[in-house]
């Protein structure tokens, strides 16, 4: 593995003397600069610790008028009391363009593949930036088809959008995240950078070795902090891969689809640079600074003239509480939320959408078409009734609903089986092809299960397939096979 490091540049006027650490505690370092001025907060410094290696940090306040408080983004392991420091006089700086398409980076921009080095001329650019400008910014309302049936029915995505997919640990965030992934590579032909925040190592090989065997990663940057580092890197990966896809944004006007798996950890990340930097503790002992963190990278997500930047974030839900301050505060941002159930996931309903719970500010007969918008709310208001239903089934059967209610019952099962799609990238363990499916034969579906269609067939045939016309096929074959065993 290589890893190349920017050396500090230091340009004629902002170079700072050096100073000597004189404190080290885990991931937080002291630095005396002995009168000089001190560098500007979140400058970036190296510490030079011997035998070459330079241990990148950056700085996070100004203890008092020789000291600066910095924060680690690489290991501290053999950094000692009285090592120079030396600043750069510039913000972290991280390779952006053409030649970082297809490669693996790190929260300094270091490469942490085989592939070689990166060319000498390349571009770079400051990972701290201010969002665009309102007057520059265009509303989303263009559509992002993602092929998977639940999603563009009852949470459409926009172009330049953001969504969030919120689940607690096993429900299929990362997979989902993944089929987007295929599905921005097969349709839309797009540059994908993809942010592993606070991810297991695992996660990480999975992801680059798919990315491989589907063709895709020409066509994408991945940029990863991974669990096993610092808080530091955890905490400003998002905002390396953002510097990433804002440059084909703003330089060569392309669409770019960002994903950040996971976004929580972001959170989490800023809560334990917090601590160690002895700040107060605000609810449920989250950073005090939470709403302007997550709104410094948020806000820096937008469509600007003809090139937007689409999000799509996984969020961890800890312990399945919608209620927790990180979950509600990234939900204030995002426009389409996409809800992971565990109810539903134990059912083997895969994707493992919640049709009740999810929402999506494109679900407007304006932006999405009345034919769209009413079969969207037919389907959600009849997977409510059923799930109103539920506890008198548990405890009566469904023979004691009224005729009206049962039938209403027995097409909402219909419903969410038909809701459900084997996935390209599950096709190793399933052993079924993906489906892609266009949201006209979605929608042709949903109606003619709400028309009362299907009500005769059974529900098995509307499980795990693309189109309507597949389960008609399905269902052809299982009556066939029982006319013969009738027969027989």
């Amino acid at each position: 593995m290589s890893i190349q490091h920017h050396q500090p540049d230091e340009q004629a006027g902002q170079a700072v003397a050096p100073g000597r650490v004189i404190a080290v505690r885990g991931a937080v370092i002291d630095v005396d600069f002995g009168g000089q001025a001190l560098p500007a907060v979140e400058t970036a410094m190296f510490v030079s610790v011997g035998t070459g290696r330079q241990v990148l940090v950056e700085v996070q306040a100004h203890v008092s008028d020789t000291v600066v408080r910095a924060l680690a983004l690489q290991a501290t392991a053999g950094i000692a009391r009285g090592m120079p420091a030396h600043s750069t006089g510039r913000p972290i700086e991280v390779p952006v363009g053409t030649c970082v398409l297809g490669r693996l980076l790190d929260v300094a921009g270091s490469l942490c593949d085989s592939e070689g080095p990166l060319p000498d001329d390349v571009k770079r650019r400051a990972i701290h930036r201010p969002p665009p400008a309102l007057s520059v910014q265009r509303g989303a309302t263009r559509l992002f088809s993602t092929g998977i049936k639940i999603i563009d029915l009852l949470t459409p995505l926009a172009h330049g959008g953001k969504a969030a997919m919120f689940g607690g640990a096993g429900v299929g965030k990362t997979v989902l995240v993944m089929e987007l992934i295929h599905a921005m590579a097969e349709q839309h032909g797009g540059i994908s950078v993809f942010a592993g925040v606070g991810e297991r190592s695992r996660e990480g090989h999975e992801m680059l070795s798919d990315m491989r065997s589907s063709g895709v990663l020409p066509r994408a940057v991945l940029v990863y902090g991974q669990m096993n580092e610092p808080p530091g890197a955890r905490w400003r990966v998002p905002l390396t891969a953002l510097t990433v896809a804002e440059y084909f944004r703003d330089e060569r006007k392309q669409n770019v689809l960002l994903l950040m798996d996971n976004v929580f950890r972001f959170v989490q990340a800023g809560a334990e640079v917090s601590g160690l930097l002895g700040r107060m503790p605000s609810r449920v002992g989250y950073q005090p600074t939470l709403a302007s963190e997550v709104a410094a990278l948020q806000e820096r997500i937008a469509s600007v003239g003809e090139a937007a930047v689409t999000a799509i974030e996984a969020v961890y839900v800890p312990a399945d509480d919608f209620t927790d301050p990180a979950v509600t505060t990234i939900s204030s941002h995002v426009d389409s939320m996409v809800v992971l159930s565990r109810s539903l996931a134990a059912e083997g309903m895969y994707p493992a959408v919640d049709p009740v719970a999810s929402t999506s500010i494109l679900l407007d007969a304006l932006v999405v078409g009345d034919d769209h918008a009413a079969i969207a709310n037919a389907v959600r208001r009849v997977i409510e009734r059923q799930r109103e239903l539920q506890d008198v089934i548990a405890l009566l059967g469904i023979e004691e609903l009224g005729a009206e209610d049962r039938q209403l019952v027995q097409r909402a099962r219909r419903l969410q089986r038909f809701l459900t799609q084997p996935f390209a990238v599950t096709e190793a363990f399933s052993g079924q092809p993906g489906r892609s499916v266009a949201l006209a034969d979605t929608l042709a579906g949903c109606k003619a299960i709400l028309d009362g269609e299907c009500d005769d067939w059974q529900e098995s045939s509307l499980y795990m397939v693309g189109t309507l016309d597949e389960a008609r096929d399905r269902e052809t074959r299982s009556r066939q096979a029982a006319d013969a065993r009738a027969v027989a």
